[in-house]
């Protein structure tokens, strides 16, 4: 556990990302490489006002790792939303979200890719690949507290969520 609240790689249980208690809120499965942005997603997580649990790895080998709790992951809780880069080391998140899509035991979590490239070449790509949502990575703080908030409300307030299966 690091002091930020959120659970990283390794540590099965998920945390609140305010108050650090692991508890059953709703679980978000976030796949960043990047120090900064993984900083910046947790501080906008802990500006939302849900209860959030989230876990955070830092490619989309490792990702694939925790959904099939594999080596260390081996009691890794299943998430009810994944949010990930595109642009990654070993797996990106197109690649990812392709495999996700295919496997029948993972296939209805949602994906929301969260990235800087605004290429439609890139966004035509992954929402073949099966993702639920593109989102553009804004660069303002405010204005990523904000997509991120968003992100939350619409996939835990707004949609009615597939079965866990």
């Amino acid at each position: 556990m690091n002091n930020t609240g959120i659970d990283v790689a390794g540590e099965p249980a998920a945390r609140n990302v305010r108050t650090g208690q692991t508890g059953r809120g709703k679980l978000i499965l976030l796949v960043e490489d990047d120090e900064g942005d993984q900083l910046l997603t947790r501080e906008a997580l802990a500006e939302t006002d849900s209860p959030l649990e989230a876990v955070m790895v830092s490619d989309g080998e490792e990702a694939l790792d925790y959904l099939r709790r594999k080596g260390e992951h081996a009691d890794a809780a299943r998430p009810d939303l994944i949010v990930l880069d595109l642009n990654m080391p070993k797996i990106n998140g197109q690649r990812l979200s392709e495999i996700v899509k295919q496997d029948p035991a993972l296939r209805t979590i949602p994906i929301v890719i969260l990235s800087t490239s605004d290429y439609e070449e890139d966004v035509a790509k992954c929402y073949h690949a099966g993702v639920n949502s593109y989102v553009r990575k804004p660069t303002d703080f405010d204005e990523f507290v904000a997509v991120i908030g968003a992100i939350e409300h619409y996939w835990f307030h707004v949609v009615e969520p597939p079965p866990k299966g």
